[in-house]
């Protein structure tokens, strides 16, 4: 099946064996979730916390309330358990300094704190991260196994 692209305020699925990448997350967070024994990987690049703050909020993968949503949901039609479902967090990078400490201006961390308020309510365990901190990051989530590989400029190359 080869390697799939996720795009910005996007989301996919598949069956294993295939390869599920988005490029470029910094304050957005990438939602990899993974049903390891019938082999479904899904993964979610979403831009902001929260559709309800938002007026044009039509493309649900953009948040994370909805996004997680609808990826569990489109898991599920590809035969994924919604209770066996863990989750690796990656994004929500600082991308620039600011002056002041406007929440608003906080998006990366208001995305976290949101994807995990979500996963949480969903009783989804999130198993890994790699969060925070002010660069991008690349992902790719392997639906063979469920491993995420994390590639960063200047911070290197890891699995988690």
């Amino acid at each position: 099946m080869g390697v799939i692209k996720v795009g910005m305020a996007d989301l996919n699925v598949i069956k294993a064996p295939g390869i599920l990448t988005t490029l470029g997350l910094g304050s957005c967070v990438g939602i990899a979730l993974y049903d390891k024994p019938n082999r479904v990987a899904g993964l979610a690049h979403i831009m902001l916390p929260s559709s309800k703050e938002i007026k044009n909020n039509e493309n649900k993968a953009k948040f994370a309330d909805t996004g997680i949503e609808l990826l569990i949901a489109r898991m599920v039609k590809e035969g994924a358990v919604k209770e066996r479902l863990i989750a690796k967090i990656v994004g929500g990078a600082q991308m620039f300094s600011f002056n002041n400490n406007s929440s608003i201006l906080k998006i990366g961390e208001r995305n976290i704190q949101a994807t995990k308020e979500k996963l949480k309510e969903l009783n989804i365990r999130i198993i890994s991260e790699d969060t925070g901190g002010n660069y991008g990051r690349t992902i790719e989530l392997d639906a063979e196994d469920g491993s995420l590989l994390v590639k960063t400029i200047g911070h290197g190359v890891k699995v988690i």
